[in-house]
């Protein structure tokens, strides 16, 4: 089975997300000194959505972690306020196993992402700006960041999983990376307005030497003028002339938008298939 296999700084990063309580969220399993299992659960925004985590070899350990994991999310949610709520777990396509144990608990295939990937064997010619497009390469004031922010909860309100955060959460999950700093983040401006942005990480650059976008929006405005596809193209320019081989994005292939598609046009293919099983959970 192929499997993305997470790094120490992966890890490390995730702990550190504005929100996650040690105490409560997250959960280690041991066979005597041997680790055995991990599982986590964590809430953005007004968590009406947990994402649930679980990563064990062991049937047994799994069926505990789901257990504990979606005793939790219902916690969380009832914290905050909800009768409802949904708790969300991906899983490898190839992982038979994995979505027996979600279908017995209830949960039931929601969508489906692909990681998407463009190999960089020689210098990619940097792309030329869309014309009246005015490009901000990093956003090292708060004024800057704060329109970046706007364009990335606008243009990806609707879509499935995305819960808005409020802007200091979102600053200080971008904060607590390891692999990202605000000189990866790239706003372009059409007519004085912020209308589009790109996020990278080098979240794959210890494991696979690859660049990362981590995010990408367009305004429903400003579509089809080209700035994604720019943006894309400019990214690889870039990670090229870092010496990466290659560059990684994840998209959801029931996109509300033609991402899939538009990924494809540039060169992209998909290289891993993880779905998204969901399930509601009462809170009380």
């Amino acid at each position: 089975m192929t499997v993305a296999l997470p790094t120490l700084d992966d890890m490390a990063d995730e702990l550190a997300e504005p929100g996650f309580d040690l105490e409560t969220d997250g959960w280690l399993v041991y066979a005597g000194e041997e680790l055995v299992g991990y599982g986590n659960v964590f809430g953005k925004g007004d968590h009406s959505l947990i994402d649930v985590g679980i990563v064990t070899l062991d049937a047994v350990v799994a069926q505990w972690l789901l257990e504990q994991s979606t005793a939790r999310a219902a916690d969380l949610g009832r914290t905050n306020g909800h009768t409802e709520i949904f708790a969300d777990a991906g899983v490898y396509r190839e992982d038979v196993e994995r979505r027996e144990l979600l279908a017995g608990a209830g949960f039931a295939p929601a969508t489906t992402y692909h990681r998407m990937r463009i190999d960089h064997t020689g210098p990619v010619p940097v792309p030329e700006p869309p014309a009246e497009v005015v490009i901000h390469r990093g956003t090292f004031d708060e004024a800057t960041r704060r329109a970046a922010y706007e364009v990335h909860t606008e243009s990806f309100e609707g879509q499935f999983g995305f819960v808005p955060r409020p802007y200091d959460e979102w600053f200080k999950s971008r904060e607590a990376m390891s692999t990202f700093d605000w000189s990866q983040l790239t706003l372009m401006e059409l007519d004085g307005q912020p209308v589009a942005y790109r996020e990278c990480t080098e979240q794959f650059v210890s494991d696979e030497n690859c660049g990362y976008i981590g995010r990408l929006g367009v305004l429903k405005e400003a579509r089809g003028r080209g700035l994604a596809k720019y943006l894309l193209r400019d990214a690889f320019a870039l990670d090229a002339a870092a010496g990466r081989s290659g560059t990684l994005l994840h998209v959801d292939t029931n996109n509300p938008t033609p991402a899939l598609g538009l990924y494809i046009s540039v060169g992209m293919r998909a290289t891993l298939v993880i779905d998204v099983w969901r399930r509601t959970l009462a809170t009380r």
